[in-house]
């Protein structure tokens, strides 16, 4: 009698966590042994797939491209980069093309994009970093990070509806499903080609593109109330402060006198006359240098205490730029500590990106699960404030307004990734009115937010919605 595996396999016992301890007949390896790959949760969405729709393997339906440039050719003096990070992950947009100069291209930039292109992020795939590049620029570079779709079969699927299904959780999962790493979990270009794409009719796709981009105008319509609000913001403050921004300055020759010239800087940068105008209107009235009245933390990890086996950690991507709050810690095995993390985060404190300065990554940490965290080097960490002169809710405001950013500009040095130090964050100069108007403003402002935020949670409604119809639309058309 000739045994099948299946036939000898034991079974696992009910009280065990199945996504923990399972079996797997031999005949469903693909060639790979990391266990996370054949969790029921993932070969269970595979299987539910091939089960209910006609469906083609990625790499079937397109060609990736292989296009890099070698820093030297297209441009002359600079050129446009899209990084991972400025990618929109709720719609795909690209936020903001960086013009960097060749001189000084990283080393990562070699990807060459057309308009039109579909872009993927290789590097955490799950977040869905994935864009249908449509921008002015005829050649844009991305990082080595990205993998390129530039061809795609149209008799089988539509570029546009390739990349809504692309974004869907089906997809998103299998990508995280075909990932490996540790901190930064990573998906070959191999294994994405691999993943599994349902290929409706070509009118179904239609009908889906259609839907799709109306949810998408929807919701573009409620994100710009949301942004007239915030907006609305730094004009109030200067408003209620009583101070007007002198003009920007594009001069390009323009005379210092000696004695004007501080602390020995001699960038020509520090001295425009837009910069010395503001701090001559603060002047005029109540201020403050922020070192005058705030306390900076110098206490770091040695990487060894606090935490057992992992620690959460704060990069300055993790803060939400317009509400000024941490939006994404991630919890890292200790083992694998990047050498920037070396910042002690309490509750409490003020965190302030000492890198580009001008995007106004500021914060207070105040996070529900962790009351000790660690943050990058990246950081300058205000630890307390003299409170009979101050509050920290008003200072979080005021450092993220357009008084401290512009104040930023002039004190930043550096290339690609201009940055501050905390001496520097320390010599700027904030208006100090009494504690009763700071109250106020701390107020007025936090209703602002929370009126734009309601906008932008309907907004994100509106596109759940908008991918379930997709859903929807495809297996309703199989069933």
């Amino acid at each position: 009698m000739v045994l099948n595996y299946v036939d000898i396999m034991p079974s696992v016992p009910q009280n065990i966590d199945p996504n923990k301890i399972f079996l797997v007949n031999f005949s469903e390896l693909e060639g790979r042994w990391d266990p996370q790959f054949y969790t029921p949760k993932n070969l269970g969405l595979v299987r539910s797939i091939t089960k209910r729709v006609k469906w083609k393997r990625l790499k079937e339906l397109v060609s990736f491209s292989t296009e890099t440039w070698n820093q030297k050719d297209f441009f002359e003096e600079e050129f446009p980069y899209v990084e991972i990070s400025e990618i929109d992950t709720s719609n795909g947009d690209i936020r903001n093309i960086n013009f960097i100069e060749i001189a000084k291209a990283p080393s990562r930039a070699k990807m060459i994009v057309h308009n039109g292109d579909i872009i993927i992020s290789t590097t955490r795939p799950t977040r869905g970093a994935i864009s249908l590049v449509n921008t002015k620029l005829p050649i844009l570079i991305a990082s080595t990070g990205f993998s390129v779709i530039r061809e795609v079969d149209e008799n089988v699927i539509l570029k546009t509806a390739l990349f809504i299904f692309l974004r869907l959780e089906m997809s998103l999962l299998q990508m995280g499903q075909r990932s490996s790493g540790g901190n930064y979990p990573a998906i070959t270009q191999d294994e994405l080609g691999k993943i599994i794409i349902p290929v409706p009719p070509l009118h179904i796709q239609q009908k889906i593109v259609n839907d799709y981009n109306a949810a998408l105008s929807q919701r573009k319509k409620k994100l710009s109330e949301s942004k007239v609000k915030l907006a609305s913001i730094d004009q109030y403050l200067l408003g209620e402060l009583g101070i007007t921004l002198p003009e920007d300055s594009h001069e390009k020759t323009f005379i210092v006198n000696y004695k004007d010239v501080d602390g020995g800087r001699l960038d020509p940068n520090f001295y425009r006359l837009e910069y010395s105008s503001l701090v001559s209107n603060l002047r005029e009235s109540d201020f403050c240098k922020v070192k005058d009245v705030v306390v900076f933390s110098d206490e770091m990890w040695n990487q060894e205490s606090l935490f057992s086996d992992y620690f959460p950690y704060l990069e300055i991507s993790g803060i939400n730029l317009e509400y000024g709050q941490i939006e994404a810690i991630t919890l890292t095995r200790k083992k694998d500590a990047p050498s920037r993390a070396r910042m002690i985060l309490r509750e409490g404190d003020l965190i302030v990106s000492l890198t580009r300065p001008m995007r106004g990554a500021i914060a207070l940490f105040d996070i529900a699960d962790h009351n000790v965290a660690i943050g990058s080097t990246g950081f300058s960490v205000i630890r307390d404030v003299d409170s009979k002169r101050i509050s920290k809710d008003y200072l979080c405001i005021v450092l993220k307004s357009s008084i401290v950013l512009k104040q930023f500009s002039q004190r930043c040095s550096g290339g690609n990734y201009p940055a501050i130090t905390q001496y520097d964050l320390g010599c700027v100069s904030i208006p100090l009115p009494s504690l009763d108007k700071q109250q106020e403003i701390a107020d007025h402002i936090s209703a602002i937010r929370a009126e734009a935020k309601a906008l932008e949670q309907e907004a994100n409604v509106i596109l759940e919605q908008a991918k379930k119809k997709v859903e929807e639309l495809i297996l309703g058309y199989f069933s």
